[in-house]
């Protein structure tokens, strides 16, 4: 993006529903804290995920199913300081949701009081289709997620792709349908087979964001640690990765710590001066010192 360009208009709603409609593919990556918000505003992106896969790729845990509320608060509003143009998306964490409506708007409201979020993303899983509705109803955008859902991946045989089959696509399908009746304002359809999606989106009026689901989707989405080449977990088959970010990183460390250990590092013009006569004051101050 040139330094000159004129200033994005902010991402609404509305102008997701225009780049639909218009067949203009809709950009939307993760990020995990401030300076990852500020690299994705600036390379222009339309949607920012505070994904509950910052348990794995930020906080070190083996699965998304252990990051709690407020891990979740506290990068989703470091996202948020670092925003201006994108729609936020702030993912409720496992078990921050399901068990009631009351639970889930509870969450989702802290999410949007305090984070920030324009939207929060949920999982179908079940009752999530209620959870869904009791949000939008209590006046909170939702994102709906389909087809293979990482929080109860091992219910579904772990994590690989869904609705591979006639039967399962249309439970993928129904899913998807039945996420928009609730008034989900956006869906995230996630590793299944491409003729699903491309039988899904037309029959959708809300914008379809795929990761791993094929080029028929509206948009597509990737986790910012995996298109970078940050991570150092396995990618699944679908990530592609535009950079090297890790070596790039490692290299610079390695030769951050090789010129501290060769006494290259730091020279002169790393660090400051005394003015003129000070350094020989100090030497008296200190001479004196030494004499009393």
């Amino acid at each position: 993006m040139s330094a000159h360009a004129a200033p994005r208009p902010r991402i609404t709603l509305a102008s997701l529903a225009a780049k639909k409609d218009a067949g203009e593919p809709i950009v939307m990556v993760t990020a995990y804290d401030h300076p990852s918000a500020q690299i994705v505003e600036a390379a222009g992106v339309d949607m920012v995920l505070v994904g509950d896969s910052a348990a794995m790729t930020v906080l070190g845990y083996d699965s998304t199913v252990p990051v709690t509320i407020d891990e979740m608060l506290m990068l989703t509003k470091a996202v948020r300081r670092g925003l201006t143009v994108p729609l936020l998306v702030g993912d409720l964490p496992f078990g921050s949701y399901e068990a009631s409506d009351e639970l889930a708007i509870a969450t989702a409201q802290r999410f949007i009081k305090e984070a920030g979020c324009d939207l929060v993303k949920i999982e179908r899983a079940g009752t999530t289709v209620d959870r869904a509705r009791a949000l939008v109803q209590a006046g909170i955008p939702v994102v709906g997620h389909v087809g293979l859902t990482p929080q109860t991946a091992t219910a579904l045989g772990g994590y690989r792709a869904q609705g591979r089959t006639a039967e399962a696509a249309l439970a993928v399908i129904d899913d998807a349908l039945a996420l928009q009746d609730a008034g989900c304002s956006v869906l995230v359809v996630e590793a299944v087979p491409s003729e699903v999606t491309a039988a899904l989106v037309p029959l959708l009026d809300i914008p379809v964001i795929g990761i791993g689901a094929g080029a028929d989707a509206d948009g597509q989405v990737l986790v910012f640690h995996d298109l970078l080449g940050l991570y150092d977990g396995g990618a699944a088959k679908f990530v592609k990765r535009y950079a090297d970010l890790r070596s790039a990183a490692i290299a610079g460390v390695e030769a951050y710590a090789d010129e501290v250990r060769g006494g290259v590092y730091p020279a002169a013009e790393h660090g400051y001066a005394m003015p003129e006569g000070e350094a020989a004051r100090l030497e008296e101050l200190l001479a004196g010192r030494a004499r009393s």
